[in-house]
C-alpha cells in the first residue's frame, strides 16, 4: 500500500489548517521518527543554514534538534495557502543545558505530493533569547498543545 497522509491537496482553508495542527502535534512530541513519516522519502529540507535530504537525515537532524533544544514547545499558525502549498508563521520556546531560555520565530513554505506527505520544507528561524518568566508556553510536556490554549495571535506573538 502506497503512504499518504491526508488531507491531500488541493487544499481548502479547513484542510490546511488541519495540516499546520497535525505538523505542530507531531513535532511537539519530540519524536524524530513519527515526525518523519509525515515527509516523503526524498523530502528536501533548508532549515536555517542546513540542507536536508530524506527521512534518515530528517531523523538525525531532529535528534541533534531536540538533544539540545531542551522542553521544547511549539505553536504554528496559518499564514497562506494555495493547491498543494501551505505557509505558516510559528514560534517556539526551549532552553539549553545551561538553563539559558529562548524563543525561537521563524516561516515556513511547505510544498505537498498528491498523497499529503511534505515534500520540500524551507524555513527561516531567529532565536531570541528569554527569562524564564517571559515564557508563554506552559502545557504538559506530553505532547500535543491542548486545545484550550491560546495561539500565537492570541499571545500577541
Amino acid at each position: 500500500m502506497a503512504e499518504s497522509r491526508p488531507p491531500f491537496p488541493p487544499f481548502t482553508r479547513e484542510t490546511a489548517v488541519q495540516k499546520v495542527r497535525g505538523a505542530e502535534d507531531a513535532w511537539n512530541s519530540c519524536n524524530p521518527e513519527r515526525v518523519s513519516l509525515a515527509y516523503t522519502a526524498d523530502s528536501y529540507w533548508r532549515n536555517r543554514s542546513e540542507f536536508v535530504n530524506g527521512r534518515a537525515e530528517i531523523v538525525a537532524f531532529l535528534t541533534r534538534k531536540w538533544a539540545k533544544e531542551l522542553d521544547y514547545r511549539l505553536i504554528k499558525e496559518l499564514w497562506a495557502f494555495t493547491e498543494n502549498r501551505i505557509a505558516v508563521r510559528f514560534a517556539y520556546e526551549w532552553h539549553d543545558d545551561s538553563g539559558n531560555w529562548f524563543r525561537s520565530y521563524g516561516n515556513e513554505n511547505w510544498e505537498f505530493a498528491a498523497n499529503g506527505l511534505m515534500q520540500k520544507r524551507f524555513a527561516c528561524i531567529n532565536d531570541l533569547p528569554i527569562r524564564e518568566s517571559e515564557r508563554k508556553y506552559h502545557w504538559d510536556r506530553s505532547g500535543a498543545r491542548p486545545a484550550d490554549h491560546p495561539g500565537l495571535s492570541d499571545l500577541g506573538l
